[in-house]
């Protein structure tokens, strides 16, 4: 690696021999070194994205192998705006969505908003990209998204805007409409030109990567102004200006043929349509005939994504996960450089290409494993030569991080149930202490792979088991079985059959069993102890869900409560631990932030509130400022700490 890319790696390089659980929980916590990452379409530079203090990033470039210091071209505070992504747009011009979130007045909840700004790669020359001004001040947080990166147009994007009926449009699509739209713009003047015209409840538009909306989608609203989640689909015939009816997919349901991206010289659509009750890949003709065809499906899990590279974003491949995450290369030439890089960095079996060159001669990869973060790496496709360029977390370079297995345990009705049980780098296997980590969403499932808090309690001593429990997707649709909250009783129960199997195998000390989660994982944390109270003897729950039925109502006054309310659905009493603490018996510790979105701070209060009044031992720990992910260093380094330490205190010491 070259000491320009270097410096940046090594800044907050941690020693490798600090063992402590203050220096474990920095570690551990610490955000990732490279928080996204581009190419220049040259292949001789790169842009990256990294953690300053607090929720604070900065934009660096720099030139690959000439030795030079990365140079900050864009930086937020955190306090609100923060950095999601930044791209080349062309050799020295870069596109970067901001962020962030705020407590607005008479909302029951913290609100989030968005915008797309451009900036030359020494910081020169930025510009707002977004339609309207998006600030805590208006009512239009939507700010906007680039459908087509324009290859071979030096610095023009094709994004979607939204416009109200007060702004000011191009007077070329006749007449001031509000919604949303799509525009040709100049990232370097700001300059636009509207190529679709705002239509009201549009939420989806999409390019074939040269230059054209093919594809257009809708959301459909009821009679009561409230969406329900189904979208309809509209496209165009090449060289036409018509719109024709494609379909209407539910995204509740996940019913209907899903778009995702257009092949224009084969002229078709990859999308994702359930065979058999699983989502599988389908192309779809855009030439009026609308014939489909099968591409690729499993009996087993979904296909849940395709694989794109290149300033067109073309289609190459799809994925899935059984045990472990699968590509399927459908580009021959593109197949051929994945089996060199396996070859090439055997340890590293987790290979993604994030970015390309403009030639595609240079490839950008990540690379990683269950025992290894990643790094990035430089492929020259002409020298087959790889080059190291940064890692994602440098603070664990040169600790011994434990290996993931992936296995199944039996539910109590019988059904297997697939899981991955970290061990603790101690080398230990009998008698310990366990954690039983369920993920959040419900609609989520885990995989193999890093996972910094898993890592954590195993450098801990811990053995950790995460439970992919019915509910969870990727399995189809009677695994999922609605969700997570429609079938509580049987996803709270696999989670908690995760934590007996652990005990009958001896891995487990049964007077050292804890469980911790995050969001839902939260939920089925505290669930978990209303339903077997004596089971586990600590709990753990950070920005949980606590009474499903008032997380619902939250969201009465905004346009997608109805999706919520269904896909919460009406659950009975016995579903919210607030309304059940008096039956939790372990000590319960609790983290959230206030400015959380997704699950409302109140939720934290409501159940602490309600434990303490039945008596029971709790803490809840506020993090001000704070969203739903808590992506702050110091932040989750304190929730290590804490945790690790409540864990030990309700385990026995």
């Amino acid at each position: 690696m070259k000491r320009g890319i270097t410096t940046i790696a090594l800044l907050t390089s941690v020693a490798a021999n600090a063992q402590s659980v203050a220096d474990d929980a920095r570690a551990f916590g610490a955000r990732p070194a490279i928080e996204d990452i581009s190419l220049s379409p040259d292949g001789k530079r790169i842009a990256f994205v990294a953690p300053g203090s607090g929720l604070s990033s900065t934009l660096y470039t720099v030139a690959i192998g000439d030795g030079a210091d990365p140079k900050g071209a864009l930086a937020v505070s955190g306090a609100p705006d923060r950095l999601s992504w930044c791209r080349f747009v062309s050799g020295s011009r870069l596109v970067c969505t901001i962020w962030g979130s705020f407590n607005a007045p008479g909302y029951t909840r913290p609100m989030s908003y968005s915008r797309i700004v451009a900036t030359d790669e020494a910081g020169g020359n930025q510009k707002m990209l977004t339609g309207r001004q998006v600030n805590q001040r208006t009512a239009t947080f939507y700010g906007g998204a680039v459908r087509d990166w324009l290859p071979g147009e030096d610095g023009q994007v094709l994004m979607d805007r939204e416009y109200s009926r007060t702004d000011t449009i191009d007077t070329n699509i006749g007449t001031t409409r509000s919604g949303t739209g799509v525009d040709r713009v100049d990232t370097r003047t700001g300059q636009h030109r509207t190529v679709e015209a705002p239509r009201p409840n549009a939420v989806d538009y999409i390019s074939d990567g040269r230059g054209t909306i093919r594809i257009a989608g809708y959301q459909l609203v009821a009679g009561t102004g409230q969406v329900d989640g189904r979208i309809s689909y509209r496209y165009r015939k090449a060289g036409s200006n018509d719109w024709l009816e494609m379909g209407v997919y539910d995204s509740i349901k996940e019913e209907g043929f899903n778009p995702y991206g257009i092949d224009p010289v084969a002229n078709i659509v990859y999308g994702l349509r359930k065979k058999d009750g699983r989502q599988a890949l389908f192309t779809r003709a855009l030439d009026g005939s609308d014939t489909e065809v099968l591409v690729l499906a499993r009996p087993d899990v979904d296909i849940d994504g395709l694989i794109r590279i290149g300033r067109d974003r073309h289609i190459v491949g799809a994925t899935y996960v059984t045990d472990k995450r699968t590509a399927v290369y459908f580009d021959p030439a593109v197949k051929a450089d994945l089996a060199s890089l396996h070859r090439a960095l055997p340890a590293l079996p987790i290979i993604d290409i994030v970015d390309a060159s403009s030639d595609g001669k240079q490839l950008l990869v990540h690379a990683a494993a269950d025992t290894d973060p990643g790094r990035y790496y430089l492929f020259d496709k002409a020298t087959k030569t790889l080059k190291v360029l940064m890692q994602d977390r440098p603070q664990l370079d040169g600790r011994k991080l434990a290996s993931v297995q992936a296995i199944t345990y039996p539910a109590q009705d019988g059904t297997m149930i697939p899981a991955y049980l970290t061990m603790p780098t101690t080398g230990a296997t009998q008698g310990l202490r366990a954690i039983v980590m369920p993920h959040g969403g419900p609609s989520a499932r885990d995989e193999w792979g890093f996972d910094w808090l898993a890592q954590f309690y195993a450098a801990r001593g811990y053995a950790v088991i995460q439970p992919n429990y019915r509910g969870s997707s990727g399995y189809g649709d009677a695994y999922l079985m609605k969700n997570g909250f429609r079938a509580w009783r049987t996803a709270v129960g696999d989670t908690s059959d995760a934590g007996r199997w652990l005990v009958k195998q001896g891995i487990a000390d049964p007077g050292k069993l804890a469980i911790v989660g995050w969001s839902y994982g939260g939920y089925a944390a505290l669930e978990a102890g209303v339903l077997d109270p004596q089971l586990f003897k600590a709990i753990v729950a950070i920005a949980p869900v606590t009474d499903p039925a008032s997380l619902a109502d939250q969201l009465r006054d905004y346009a997608n409560y109805r999706v919520n309310k269904d896909y919460i659905g009406t659950l009975e009493a016995g579903a919210s631990p607030a309304k059940n603490a008096g039956q939790i018996a372990a000590p319960v510790l609790l983290f959230h932030g206030t400015l959380d979105s997704n699950v409302a701070y109140s939720q934290s209060k409501l159940m602490n509130d309600r434990l303490k009044s039945a008596g029971k031992s709790a803490e809840l720990i506020t993090f001000d400022g704070l969203d739903h992910q808590i992506y702050d260093s110091a932040a989750r380094a304190q929730i290590l700490e804490r945790s690790d330490a409540f864990l030990r205190a309700a385990t026995g010491g």
